[in-house]
């Protein structure tokens, strides 16, 4: 799948992007993995782990997704691209709206744009959960971003560029998630619990980047993969991570939900579920959707809701603390 590729990730400095370059590396031999970012400091940081030239295959851009130019120039010989890049912070979606609609939605119209003119074969996006049924601006940017990209197969012609989208639910250990505030805070005793009652989606780096693999070798363009992931309450997971703290209620934040969704009763209607994952076939107007999926998948009850305190499968203190540990010793 990887082999002799040349694979680009769009905002590859960061958590995802650093974990998905180390087991590309670990189990492939691409011909060369294109980190896409612009942060110097964070290439540098990165380089220092994954180092570049002398026959290896990292390569590093200085680059922003909302420069078609420079994008154009990056996808020329490129043949699979991750889309990992966005601005993902709530409040700093709120208070600067224009930034965040220039990076994750015209950004997003670049990314295809370029697949398309420069013949790139597979490209897959990242979403998030906040994407369904979006309770702040930062979701319905990558809700926007999500169907961009759903019906980019559309605009391709007589090019073969595929396109797929990758919904999950909070990452444990990226950047600027709760599980690295917490372990911070700990020292001073007390933790920050928004409502006891909050439960979220929880997926491990190794996790999402094993699916984005499974789906970048099933994909056929215009599916969403949504993965099969445990829930878990936040009050819970700070027992766990921050053990004996007293825990401060703050409140749920503008934006926030109780409870997270990975998948509507609208999205049901037109899914498939398997083993691990279910997927969210593209609309009616993409009838040239082959149908191998509907081979083997099941089709979901059309009522049913995929959300975080509904959950058939919930985290375990301790499958949670071997995540961290995993998620830890990563470079």
């Amino acid at each position: 799948m990887f082999n002799n590729a040349n694979i680009l990730i769009t905002g590859g400095t960061g958590s995802f992007g650093r974990k998905f370059a180390q087991m590309v590396l670990d189990q492939y031999r691409p011909r060369r993995i294109i980190i896409f970012s612009r942060d110097e400091v964070k290439q540098l940081q990165m380089r220092n782990v994954f180092p570049d030239g002398y026959g290896r295959p990292m390569r590093y851009f200085i680059g922003d997704v909302r420069d078609r130019e420079r994008l154009y120039r990056a996808f020329r010989g490129v043949d699979i691209v991750i889309h990992a890049a966005a601005l993902k912070q709530v409040p700093t979606a709120e208070y600067n709206p224009l930034e965040v609609i220039k990076t994750n939605i015209l950004g997003a119209s670049n990314i295809i744009d370029a697949a398309i003119d420069c013949g790139v074969k597979k490209v897959v996006a990242l979403s998030s959960d906040k994407a369904v049924s979006p309770a702040n601006l930062y979701g319905a940017t990558k809700l926007c971003a999500d169907k961009l990209f759903v019906s980019a197969g559309v605009y391709t012609g007589p090019k073969d560029t595929c396109f797929s989208v990758v919904r999950y639910g909070n990452v444990i250990g990226s950047r600027g998630s709760i599980v690295p505030i917490l372990i911070e805070k700990r020292a001073g005793g007390v933790v920050p619990i928004t409502d006891v009652r909050m439960t979220r989606f929880w997926i491990s780096l190794k996790q999402a980047v094993e699916l984005v693999f499974s789906s970048i070798e099933s994909m056929q363009g215009g599916e969403i993969f949504v993965p099969k992931i445990p829930s878990m309450r936040i009050v819970d997971l700070a027992k766990v991570v921050a053990p004996g703290c007293r825990h401060e209620i703050i409140g749920i934040r503008p934006g926030e939900k109780l409870h997270e969704v990975l998948l509507t009763e609208e999205d049901s209607r037109q899914a498939l579920e398997f083993d691990n994952y279910y997927i969210i076939t593209p609309p009616p107007f993409r009838s040239e959707w082959r149908s191998d999926h509907v081979e083997n998948g099941r089709p979901v009850d059309s009522e049913f809701r995929y959300s975080s305190d509904r959950n058939a499968q919930w985290l375990t203190g301790e499958a949670l603390k071997l995540m961290i540990a995993e998620e830890m010793d990563a470079p």
